[in-house]
């Protein structure tokens, strides 16, 4: 492993911030991970996977360490179900695209979410009707006190809305080493009622739609609303959609008969932070090189040259207005540092 000092993070994050870490190191293998782990505090340790869900607003004064754990493996088949086990380090839309040509089925939903596989039950990651909590079985974890690996079932992650024990009681405890996902080979669970997947399909004259025509439409739809960070720096969502109490919305509903939502229970509804934002008069808003895209109001973006204090207060005048207006509190959904 070779350290570097005062190394450039700009390609390593996909908003593009030129922020510097105080020493670099790529991580290969498991024991070289665990020798990092032995000989650092875990205060000391930076964990960096695809850079897709991260607002970086300073220099990291610690040791960033990029995982590059790689590799796809069956560990369990039935005539129904395949059990896979990927290492972090891969890159999460590569692990969809090799399912859904294997003919496995649950992940289709997912495609085109940035970031690496490793990540993924740490955000309980989801779109289109689909979270990594329907399809994932385990995932294997290395502590960074005692540098001992262990493996946290689906329910001993406490997964939530964008939520997991890793980014509550264990954030910081715990690096994700590999996720065993189990997928369908047949009787595929079809889920294309949510957002604009039944159009997509119906414009393409789609009448029995197979994982791969699923996976090809939210391709389409994430492609045409949502910036590509190669192109233009962003994170993808930005903020979390807001579950509000039902009766709050019922109210609000007569206010903005137009507002979407989607009921979650008897008694919460989820309405589109996307849309919350648009109404306040920031779709396409900028200050400088800070700005919020002109075709999807919940994607913040770096124009070239903002850095990451300059889109965290867009961000915050964002949440105080749509606080103001429609009296909902909007969360960050990326991790600001």
């Amino acid at each position: 492993m070779k350290v570097e000092e005062n190394f450039s993070l700009k390609p390593y994050n996909t908003f593009g911030f030129d922020v510097k870490a105080k020493y670099f190191v790529e991580v290969n293998t498991i024991n070289e991970l665990k020798d990092v782990v032995r000989t650092h505090k875990k205060e000391d340790l930076f964990i960096l996977g695809g850079g897709s869900n991260m607002l970086l607003t300073k220099d990291i004064s610690q040791t960033v360490v990029k995982l590059n754990l790689r590799g796809i493996e069956i560990t369990k088949e039935t005539d129904d179900f395949v059990w896979v086990e990927v290492q972090a380090g891969e890159v999460w839309h590569q692990f969809v695209l090799w399912a859904i040509e294997n003919g496995y089925g649950g992940i289709e939903n997912l495609s085109l979410i940035p970031g690496n596989v490793g990540t993924t039950p740490i955000q309980n990651i989801g779109a289109y009707g689909v979270e990594i909590k329907d399809v994932m079985v385990n995932c294997k974890a290395i502590s960074l006190t005692t540098g001992n690996i262990q493996t946290f079932s689906n329910q001993e992650c406490q997964f939530g809305y964008r939520e997991s024990i890793f980014k509550n009681k264990l954030k910081n405890q715990f690096i994700i080493l590999s996720v065993t996902f189990q997928l369908t080979k047949r009787n595929h669970n079809l889920k294309i009622s949510y957002g604009a997947i039944q159009n997509t399909l119906e414009q393409s004259h789609i009448t029995c739609p197979t994982i791969k025509d699923i996976g090809n439409a939210v391709i389409a739809i994430r492609e045409s609303k949502l910036p590509n960070p190669a192109e233009i720096g962003n994170s993808g969502s930005f903020f979390k959609n807001p579950v509000v109490d039902k009766k709050v919305f019922e109210k609000l509903h007569q206010v903005y008969p137009d507002m979407p939502f989607y009921t979650v229970s008897d008694t919460l509804v989820k309405v589109p932070a996307g849309w919350l934002i648009e109404k306040s008069g920031f779709k396409g808003y900028r200050i400088g090189d800070a700005g919020v895209h002109n075709q999807q109001a919940l994607v913040l973006v770096n124009y070239g040259k903002a850095n990451g204090n300059q889109v965290k207060k867009l961000a915050e005048m964002i949440q105080r207005e749509v606080r103001k207006i429609f009296d909902i509190a909007i969360e960050a959904e990326v991790n600001i540092f």
